[in-house]
């Protein structure tokens, strides 16, 4: 008898549970909101300067000539002048 009713109290409890309507999503608890803060400029002053990367060829005649890669063409124009200044104008 004692184990009928237990049952029958595990069972309502049970019952009672599933009858429950689900929340409906304006009524969901939402985490609080969490104000962001924006680095963004702060990173791009600490970034290291744009990397160009420089394939130097020489021929036979002593001349140099160059390939100029990289993201950066403000960066990749400076090299250029620069390697113009000490090297002499690229062959073609």
């Amino acid at each position: 008898m004692r184990q009928r009713f237990w049952i029958y109290i595990v069972l309502a409890f049970m019952v009672a549970a599933c009858e429950k309507q689900p929340l409906s999503p304006a009524e969901k608890s939402e985490p609080p909101h969490v104000s962001k803060v924006v680095v963004e400029k702060e990173k791009a002053e600490r970034s290291p300067p744009a990397e160009v990367k420089i394939k130097l060829k020489k021929d036979g005649k002593d001349q140099y000539s160059w390939e100029l890669s990289g993201s950066d063409v403000d960066q990749i124009l400076k090299v250029n002048e620069k390697l113009k200044k000490q090297l002499g104008e690229p062959s073609k």
